[in-house]
């Protein structure tokens, strides 16, 4: 599912993982899948492969995959050296980070050259429309000089990007549920009701590509060449369906440098790179 190098390591991922959904997405050509125990705990995607023979295949995915983690407490050199005996062991084969900093990813790297220890591949990190600094400003240039690439989360803004707030908090949405407070009134506070405006103002630009705005989401995020895959959190086989089709239709090569300029004006939140300043 057209798959990309994880960063610069010798890993294929499919350029879409996925969170749940397994079978419809494996089916489609997916073969990165974000096992953390939060959803709906991470154990339940191996007990469901040694139920099903059909789900034999998935062993092999997620195995190869990455382990993300965020052992912050330690010292880097512990982490690094636990990370390559776990990868010695053949217990995986890649290793990555989740919300570290650039300096904190940099500091790994150098211990693993001194020690002649195994670095990180890539960094799992937020991105979506509203959430660009880290991996537009901080992460490339270690993309370019080491060849960490970005795993991003959330490219719909825990379905804030959808469209489907734009009138209210709908009875059967997830900011309607009490353990997502934090994410209603994010969506009703002022700079919550600008962000509904501007979606409002991106639906123009994903009806004149041919697609939704989710999919222009989503096709916006694998279009940042540090970007190795995008993780979709689709609830129901509707909306993987529709997420997929950001890759299917396909939406990326549609948006152009003109394109791309006339969402960050409307957006007005495109981070300045060390590049910008070089111009």
């Amino acid at each position: 599912f057209f798959p990309r190098n994880l960063g610069k390591s010798g890993l294929r991922v499919s350029c879409l993982g996925l969170e749940q959904l397994m079978t419809i997405a494996y089916e489609s050509g997916v073969n990165l899948f974000d096992t953390a125990e939060v959803y709906s705990g991470g154990k339940h995607f191996f007990q469901e492969i040694n139920k099903h023979k059909k789900y034999s295949k998935f062993c092999l995915m997620s195995t190869n995959v990455l382990i993300c983690c965020s052992f912050l407490s330690f010292f880097f050199v512990e982490i690094v050296r636990a990370m390559t005996h776990v990868i010695n062991q053949g217990m995986s084969m890649y290793w990555g980070t989740s919300r570290w900093s650039a300096m904190e990813i940099m500091e790994a790297y150098s211990v693993a050259r001194q020690f002649n220890l195994i670095p990180p591949v890539c960094e799992q990190a937020e991105y979506h429309f509203f959430q660009r600094e880290k991996v537009e400003t901080q992460l490339p240039e270690l993309y370019h000089k080491i060849g960490v690439g970005v795993v991003s989360w959330s490219p719909l803004a825990c379905g804030i990007i959808t469209g489907k707030y734009e009138n209210g908090i709908p009875e059967s949405s997830r900011a309607a549920m009490k353990p997502y407070q934090w994410l209603r009134e994010k969506i009703t506070s002022e700079d919550g009701r600008k962000q509904q405006s501007k979606l409002k103002e991106l639906t123009h630009i994903s009806e004149k590509l041919g697609c939704t705005l989710p999919q222009l989401a989503i096709a916006w995020c694998l279009r940042n060449e540090g970007v190795s895959s995008v993780l979709l959190g689709a609830s129901n086989p509707t909306q993987l369906t529709e997420n997929l089709g950001a890759i299917q239709v396909p939406v990326i090569p549609k948006i152009s440098a003109g394109i791309a300029s006339e969402m960050d004006h409307i957006l007005g939140n495109r981070p300045h790179s060390k590049r910008d300043y070089h111009h």
